[in-house]
């Protein structure tokens, strides 16, 4: 372990949120629009005994400012990914956005494969019918 990865573990995550912000050369308001927030919650992330981001929102801020997730949310590992191994991180909206959706993917998990491919193809025939 280098002395930068040293430094990045005692880090907190209000300075590793705005670390990685100012590498992306982004302002507080840049990021906010990029991820879908107010400023002021990217202001709340990187002050002092701030709040928080949800997991969400470190995946966006991670996408957004191209660093890994693991280092923003923990401190461990490299900051930027390494262009040989990189795997962008999933995208938040490729998880269910709602009850709804979240209680249809854990029903449909429990089907046969079969059956779960015939209510696939039912739900692009129904969606094909709205706009």
């Amino acid at each position: 372990m280098d002395i930068d990865d040293t430094e990045s573990i005692r880090m907190h995550m209000e300075d590793r949120v705005r670390r990685a912000r100012l590498q992306a050369k982004l302002s507080q308001q840049e990021l906010a629009s990029k991820i879908g927030v107010q400023r002021s919650a990217v202001a709340q992330w990187e002050k002092n005994g701030g709040n928080l981001p949800s997991m969400n929102h470190l995946i966006e801020i991670a996408l957004a400012t191209e660093v890994t997730l693991e280092w923003l949310g923990t401190g461990r590992g490299p900051i930027k990914p390494d262009n040989e191994t990189w795997t962008p991180a999933v995208r938040s909206l490729d998880y269910a956005q709602d009850e709804i959706e979240y209680q249809c993917l854990q029903d449909l998990r429990r089907l046969p494969h079969q059956l779960r491919e015939s209510l696939a193809g039912i739900i692009a025939i129904l969606a094909k019918s709205y706009p």
